[in-house]
Formats: C-alpha cells, sequence, structure tokens
C-alpha cells in the first residue's frame, strides 16, 4: 500500500505498510519532528501522534478515501448534556453508567444506534449515517438526568481550516432568516489541541463574517450562537431541547408515594423521582363510596408518570372498613387528621416490604386545613420514616402549572372522587395538639390494628 501527499508541504519522508494482515493496516512513518498533524498530511482519524523518528500506527483500510484528495465526513448526532451529577466526583462514573444504561434501554429497539460517553456528555449516533432526531429524540427527551439535547454535526477533522469550513458550511445552512447577529462560542475539553477556545471562536466568527451570509457579531447580545466543541471528536450546533435534569432515577433510593386523584401528589412524585428516587405509589381505595373509575383514573396517572420513570409497581389498598371505623369512632373535626394516620401506617408498613427509605406525600403547607404547620406536625409520629413533601412551599397555581407541563393535569380533573374527599367535616380542625391525637388513637388502636392488617394483607399489587 502507498500513501499519498504533497510533498512540497508534508514534513513526512518516508510511509510503508504492511497489509498482510486483511484486519488490520501496519503503518510505518518517519518523520524528523516530534509532533506533527498526521490527520492533515496522511488521514483523517487521528489528529496528533507524538513521534519519536519512527512508530507504528495500526488503522482500519477504510480511512484512505483516494489518492490525492482526503472526503471531509460530518453526520448528525445527539450531543447529551447532563448536569449536577458532573459534580459529584468520586461518583460520577456511578451516575454517568446508571443514565448511559437507560439512555440504552429506551432505544434499543432503534437498530444500528450507538451510545457512547464523550467527555462530559453522551453522544448518540447512527452508525449507518445522520442520525434520525425526530424519532430518537420523543424517546429518551423525559429522562431524569439529562438538561439538553444538542441537534448537532459531528465530525472526526480536527484541522482548523477544515473545521473553519465546516462551521461556515453548517451556520449558512442553518441560520434562520431575519438574524441580525451572531457569535461563536467553543469548549475545548481535549486540552491537547494546540488552539485554544477563543482561537477557534475567532476563526470559525471570520470565516462566517466575511461571508455572504451578511450577519454582524455580538457578542453579548447576539440573535444565535454557533456552539463548537472540541472533544474526542469536533461537534457543532446551534439548535437545542430542554431535558427534565435532576438526578438519574432510582439513584437517590425509593419511597412510597401517597398517590390520592388531585392535582398535588402526583406532582409530588414527579418532582422525587426527578431527584432520584424511585416511586411506589400506594393508592386507598374505597368502594362502594368510590367507583371502579376513581380507580381507573389513578391508574392513568401512574401510567402518565411511568413515561419520565420507566415501568412503575403500585399497590390498591382497602380502604372502606377502616373509614367507616373511624368515621364512628372519631369526631368529625378531627376524622380526616386520624385518616391520613393511618394512610400514614400503612404505607410505613408496605415500605418494609419494598426496603423504602422514605414516604412521598403532596402536602402543602397551609393548602387545606390538614396541612397546617400544626396538623403536619400531628402526623408525623404515625411512622418510623421520614416523610418527603416536595411541594411544601408551592402555591397552587405552580402546582397546576406543572401537573400541564407533564400531562397529569388532564386526568386529575376527571370527576370521580378519591377516599380523600369523603366524609370530610364542614369546620375541620386546624391547630390539633399531636399529644391529643395520639391518646385518641392508642384508645381504639386495639380495635383498629386488625383493620389495619387486613388492608395491608389484601393490598393488590399491580
Amino acid at each position: 500500500m502507498h500513501f499519498f501527499c504533497n510533498p512540497s508541504e508534508s514534513p513526512i519522508k518516508n510511509a510503508s505498510a504492511d497489509t498482510t494482515s486483511p484486519a488490520k493496516i501496519e503503518i510505518n512513518i518517519t518523520c524528523p519532528y516530534k509532533k506533527i498533524s498526521i490527520r492533515k498530511y496522511i488521514f483523517p482519524t487521528l489528529m496528533y501522534a507524538h513521534l519519536s523518528k519512527r512508530v507504528t500506527l495500526v488503522l482500519h483500510p477504510c480511512v484512505f478515501k483516494t489518492k490525492r484528495r482526503i472526503t471531509i465526513m460530518t453526520k448528525k448526532v445527539l450531543l447529551v448534556k447532563y448536569g449536577e451529577i458532573a459534580l459529584r466526583k468520586g461518583n460520577r462514573k456511578h451516575f454517568e453508567y446508571k443514565m448511559l444504561n437507560i439512555i440504552r434501554d429506551n432505544i434499543k429497539d432503534s437498530g444500528t444506534i450507538h451510545v457512547v460517553r464523550e467527555q462530559g456528555r453522551f453522544m448518540i449516533e447512527d452508525v449507518n449515517g445522520d442520525l434520525d432526531v425526530k424519532k430518537i429524540l420523543p424517546q429518551i427527551k423525559n429522562i431524569f438526568g439529562l438538561t439538553s439535547f444538542c441537534l448537532a454535526i459531528k465530525t472526526t477533522e480536527r484541522d482548523i481550516e477544515v473545521l473553519r469550513k465546516i462551521g461556515l458550511e453548517f451556520f449558512s445552512e442553518n441560520v434562520p432568516k431575519n438574524t441580525q447577529s451572531f457569535k461563536v462560542e467553543t469548549k475545548r475539553s481535549d486540552k491537547q489541541y494546540p488552539i485554544t477556545s477563543n482561537e477557534v471562536s475567532a476563526i470559525i466568527g471570520e470565516a462566517i463574517f466575511e461571508s455572504e451570509i451578511g450577519i454582524n457579531v455580538n457578542l453579548k447580545k447576539p440573535d444565535i450562537t454557533l456552539w463548537v466543541e472540541i472533544r474526542n471528536h469536533v461537534y457543532f450546533y446551534i439548535d437545542s431541547v430542554m431535558g427534565e435534569g435532576g438526578l438519574p432515577y432510582g439513584t437517590s433510593g425509593k419511597g412510597m408515594l401517597l398517590l390520592s386523584g388531585g392535582f398535588d401528589s402526583p406532582v409530588a412524585g414527579y418532582l422525587a423521582a426527578r431527584r432520584g428516587v424511585e416511586i411506589v405509589p400506594v393508592y386507598f381505595h374505597s368502594p362502594p363510596f368510590v367507583s371502579e373509575r376513581a380507580a381507573d383514573k389513578i391508574r392513568d396517572l401512574v401510567k402518565e408518570l411511568s413515561r419520565y420513570t420507566g415501568t412503575i409497581k403500585m399497590y390498591i389498598v382497602p380502604f372502606t372498613e377502616i373509614q367507616l371505623f373511624l368515621k364512628e369512632k372519631i369526631a368529625p373535626q378531627k376524622l380526616t387528621l386520624m385518616l391520613k394516620r393511618v394512610m400514614l401506617r400503612i404505607a410505613d408498613e408496605l415500605a418494609k416490604k419494598e426496603a423504602a427509605q422514605c414516604l412521598i406525600t403532596g402536602d402543602s403547607i397551609g393548602q387545606v386545613a390538614s396541612q397546617t404547620l400544626k396538623s403536619l406536625q400531628a402526623m408525623e409520629s404515625s411512622t418510623t420514616l421520614p416523610i418527603i413533601r416536595p411541594l411544601a412551599t408551592m402555591d397552587k397555581q405552580d402546582i397546576i402549572n406543572i401537573a400541564k407541563r407533564i400531562g397529569t393535569f388532564d386526568i386529575s380533573i376527571r370527576p370521580y372522587d378519591d377516599c380523600c374527599t369523603l366524609f370530610v367535616a364542614d369546620h375541620p380542625e386546624t391547630k390539633p395538639n399531636t399529644n391529643v391525637i395520639e391518646k385518641i388513637e392508642a384508645r381504639i388502636y386495639e380495635e383498629l390494628s386488625p383493620l389495619i392488617e387486613k388492608s395491608i394483607k389484601e393490598a393488590l399489587e399491580i
């Protein structure tokens, strides 16, 4: 095999190859310099080689395109950014591989799609050519831990003059009409690259400014930004799609979600899952006071949440006997609080079965009588686990806005009551005394305990 280069420019003095093996080519290069641009003079798959007179390189034969001209190759890919897991230091790889496996699982039926780590990013490509972003993005955009998806092109080229041409061509094809100003922003993660980020931005920006596009430079408030990222490969992008952020699902432990049919608890479950908590919903069902459609509503809420988490296991707990018993034994103004204490006790027992570390509720401070600080305090002693309240400081409208964004709003407004809305007193207690509540519960607990055990035993796992 022979190599073709411009003898007037190339520092390569001699190059030969052993092609006895069909699986690889061993290339022997003699050069008077210790550092040269291998890509510029011979082939497009490596950038800089540190040479000591002679070096052996192993390449796949297909990198050699023609005798006199190397084809500049680019392809459409997705460059995926993640958020705070980059700050995890010692645990960073654990979080990266967890998220990588989730991405691969979501697109496992997509054929030739390849996902790899790329120096602080994930890169998704089709090994057969350009990536079909419209097909792949809906499958992964709801994954927790991912902050944005950059609609990029990837090139193996690293020579700055070639990158200058690629940047100009990509920008001219993707700049929106009536754009008045631009800037180029470069991130050089590969610190071995000999040109600084600012110099790369200036060189590519100059090419765009002097082109026929006719657009001005504005480094402070540009209409559009061309991003260049120099990593193992080089990427160009303008457009990106926001991700969900947060932490990879399941990396923060497991929690039991007390799920009703309203706006609040589905949003609480979403927010807990976004922080990496695996959620196990628990729904308390009270037929004949609530219809089977109320249970269907809960199943639909869980299905909607599973778009962000994957498959979710849930429990449907029969609650009618307990409600009727407490209605008979407890004063109306204290009934709602006592019902919630029993729900927390049942969820606590199911948590032991699931090895969960917390309970999750949709409580928001002061929203209703059972959510005053005094009421919340009176519930704490009913469980041995911490109670996580993601909505504690949110306004109702904030909660509704999130419900609309994540897709649970239209389900929550279906007119089917759940057990939480039954038997509500006209004037429930807002400042309960915890000691009094515990004494009342202690007096009836001998009768209540068998009912709790029965409900747990008959709980339906889905």
